[in-house]
């Protein structure tokens, strides 16, 4: 059989695998997990706990199914007492990523499936993953605080827990909807670059930490995961109502890259960015911080109108996050802890069909070249 050697750079729309996890219909602007709409997702009320059953079981759960998988991710927050001594000795200015990275790496040493890579292991290890990596972001925030990590509370949902253990109090039933939401959102993508080196690193046939590990390293890129960080500090910088118009077509004329708008995939809006821009609004409101969800729309309607992009899924998540007081270098690592459902779910998929991912390079460099000793040269 012949080979296709035609080179994209980027990999742009070459298809390099099969898939029932996720479909971005980047013409109609849809996003399908398992074959369900994430507007019906969102709009019918699952939970995020709901959503991780379904992207690894392709079928939502009953209720007693769902009440034992809530539960079994609920009880295992807890990180071994190494663990949280490495994040205890990690220098407190530390990028986040980083630490979440190694932490990821560090905690499979002390899985107790460790060395089984059974599927029924695999499960076992994706939900403690599911379960502690939002332990790891938010003890570490603690940590470099100079405050006491808090121990998790099992009768919380995932988004609940996560402001629990980083405040020390409950959020308001709007914090823990809008945050549900969005871990619902960003569960998966398809063959987003970080998914696509978990998958990679997993086609090896090692093991779930390492492919892991790979993933978050691979978001860590200010290309992938970082953008919404990246919008924050735009609107920080332009602070003001009344000069979000100005600064933005002055950007713009320097030729100065915005964050949050165009994608790869998507030709019309971004679905997430939807329901994100609903959020953000309430969210303004609510804490009484109008402000940057104002300036957004303003930079929002320029970019659109001048340059024909449409808001993506990170446009709208700074600001959301923003009103509801989190700090900006933990977006990012919130990112991880939504997206560690779907990549999860790719590493169990990559497992049961597995075939060692190896790409061609469409080589550019010489040939025919002759070697001459060292002493000639």
């Amino acid at each position: 059989m012949a080979t296709d050697t035609t080179f994209k750079a980027g990999l742009e729309d070459v298809v390099a695998n099969t898939s029932e996890i996720c479909f971005v219909d980047g013409k109609e602007g849809r996003l399908i997990y398992q074959g369900y709409d994430i507007h019906d997702l969102v709009g019918g009320g699952a939970s995020f706990e709901e959503v991780v059953y379904l992207l690894w079981h392709g079928k939502l759960p009953s209720k007693a199914e769902l009440e034992t998988f809530t539960k079994q991710i609920a009880t295992q927050r807890e990180l071994p007492e190494a663990v949280l001594n490495f994040l205890r000795g990690v220098p407190k200015d530390a990028n986040a990523m980083e630490v979440l990275r190694t932490a990821v790496s560090y905690l499979g040493l002390y899985d107790p499936d460790n060395g089984d890579e059974s599927i029924e292991a695999n499960i076992r290890k994706a939900t403690r993953l599911v379960a502690q990596i939002p332990t790891i972001v938010t003890s570490f925030e603690r940590i470099r605080q100079g405050l006491e990590p808090i121990q998790p509370d099992p009768s919380l949902s995932a988004a609940a827990s996560f402001f629990y253990q980083l405040r020390g109090e409950k959020p308001s039933e709007f914090v823990e909807r809008a945050f549900n939401t969005a871990l619902i959102l960003h569960a998966d993508h398809e063959l987003n670059a970080s998914t696509f080196s978990a998958r990679v690193t997993a086609g090896t046939l090692s093991d779930m930490y390492s492919a892991i590990t790979s993933a978050v390293g691979t978001l860590k890129g200010p290309l992938h995961g970082g953008a919404n960080e990246q919008v924050m500090k735009m609107l920080l910088e332009i602070n003001e109502e009344s000069k979000a118009q100005e600064w933005i077509k002055t950007a713009l004329d320097n030729k100065r890259k915005i964050m949050g708008f165009g994608h790869r995939v998507y030709r019309t809006e971004d679905p997430r960015a939807t329901h994100l821009r609903k959020l953000s609004k309430e969210a303004g409101e609510l804490a009484g911080q109008t402000k940057w969800f104002n300036m957004s729309q303003t930079i929002e309607a320029y970019v659109k109108e001048t340059k024909g992009l449409n808001a993506n899924v990170d446009f709208y998540s700074a600001s959301m996050y923003y009103a509801m007081g989190i700090p900006t270098h933990l977006y990012t690592p919130i990112f991880a802890i939504s997206r560690i459902s779907g990549w999860s779910a790719h590493v169990l998929e990559q497992y049961r069909n597995n075939r060692l991912i190896r790409p061609r390079a469409e080589y550019v460099g010489k040939v025919n070249q002759t070697y001459v000793p060292v002493d000639q040269r």
